[in-house]
């Protein structure tokens, strides 16, 4: 990290200010895929194209994030976050500046390489291992917290879109949202100081003896680790579904789309009310269990979107479904620092998110196209159920497996190493 030592130490007021600063960085970072989100029916007239075309589009953000975030988290520590971050700013307003030129190669490589890739992937997963370093005991609240960025995004970006893309249409809107990007950024940027040295770790209470191995709930921690981002595809691709398609969606059955607009608005801001309980939460019983709890809740609230059309209905779900999966990815990031050592983090958070990602970007890409194929979005609707039922049976067998409750998540080897 570049800069002086940081002033302040792990869970202190400092703490708490580095999120509030790095909270708005990513309102503001988050607002860039939302784009094509609210502006879905329009550019695809304009486009003279169908849904799943742009719908990819949208889906390349979140792979680009994901992948993105591996080699821009292992560069930060490298170069500096705060030039890291840097580029992922100037990245996120080139992205939109180039898909505004309305070309489908345009819009692929600008959200997919420059926004996704290069964009946020150079600013969340570098910003989210930087932020756990400041916090020990609150870091469930604080991850979730920062992790809020998106639903803050949700909750004040879509109807100001919904209206700048009737003043002025979307090319001129990606534009205008890309010259916010940098004017905002790239100032907060320079407030970002260096996180504190980190405690002097203590030894976990089932530690192995001199010439064991650690294992991860039993398994090899790649084992491990490699179950943990199946489940968070599997969650990811449920979560995607409404979160990029309720305005299309409002819009197929007749409702308005500055109604639908409102409904990604209180779907993202209930998640925002919500993640903060779920980061809580998670400080109690682990990231794993909250994870548990969330998908949970999530399974119940996409299966109810099967049930009405109706607009009050489709609020209240929406409602309820930001209320239940607020807490899933935050705790992803919980669970890796609880079942991993940290000095892992950089690349295993990454990875896990990743992953997740790609679950997003596959629910958003193949809901579109079962729209296109069957002409209405229950098909899709109806998949992410499967896909939820996938990942709690996975999660469920990682609770199992870590045996129960508490938090030393690290499972020495009967067998020594030779």
């Amino acid at each position: 990290m570049d800069g002086a030592a940081g002033s302040g130490g792990v869970d202190s007021r400092a703490s708490w200010k580095t999120a509030w600063l790095v909270l708005a960085i990513l309102t503001v970072s988050y607002g860039s895929p939302l784009l094509i989100v609210v502006g879905m029916k329009p550019m695809q007239e304009a486009l003279g194209t169908e849904r799943s075309v742009l719908a990819l589009a949208g889906a390349l953000v979140w792979v680009g994030t994901g992948s993105g975030g591996i080699l821009m988290g292992w560069l930060a520590d490298r170069i500096g976050l705060r030039t890291t971050v840097t580029i992922g700013a100037c990245m996120i307003a080139g992205g939109l500046a180039l898909s505004s030129l309305g070309s489908i190669w345009a819009l692929y490589i600008g959200h997919g390489l420059m926004i996704g890739f290069f964009g946020n992937g150079g600013v969340y997963p570098p910003l989210l291992v930087y932020v756990s370093r400041w916090f020990e005991r609150r870091r469930g609240a604080a991850i979730a917290f920062i992790s809020s960025g998106q639903y803050v995004a949700g909750v004040l970006w879509p109807a100001l879109f919904e209206l700048g893309l009737g003043a002025i249409g979307w090319q001129a809107l990606m534009l205008a949202y890309g010259g916010l990007v940098l004017a905002f950024m790239l100032p907060a940027i320079l407030f970002l100081k260096p996180p504190p040295k980190a405690p002097v770790a203590v030894a976990p209470r089932h530690a192995p003896a001199p010439g064991q191995r650690h294992r991860v709930a039993g398994f090899h921690p790649n084992v491990a680790q490699a179950l943990i981002c199946l489940a968070g595809f599997c969650c990811c691709v449920p979560m995607a579904i409404p979160s990029a398609h309720i305005v299309a969606f409002c819009g197929d059955i007749g409702i308005k789309p500055t109604h639908g607009a409102a409904m990604l608005s209180v779907m993202l801001g209930c998640a925002f009310l919500a993640r903060q309980a779920w980061g809580a939460l998670a400080d109690r019983i682990g990231g794993l269990r909250t994870v548990l709890a969330g998908s949970a809740c999530q399974a119940v609230a996409i299966a109810c979107f099967l049930l009405t059309q109706d607009e009050a209905g489709l609020f209240a779900v929406s409602a309820a479904f930001g209320l239940g999966f607020a807490g899933i990815i935050p705790s992803y990031s919980v669970a890796i620092r609880d079942l991993f050592p940290g000095s892992e983090a950089s690349w295993r958070m990454p990875l896990t998110l990743f992953t997740a990602m790609s679950g997003m970007a596959f629910g958003s890409w193949f809901a579109g196209t079962l729209y296109d194929h069957f002409g209405y979005y229950a098909w899709a609707f109806g998949l992410g159920v499967l896909f939820n039922l996938l990942n709690l049976t996975i999660v469920g067998f990682l609770v199992l497996r870590t045996g129960g409750t508490g938090r030393t998540l690290f499972w020495p080897t009967a067998r020594r190493v030779a």
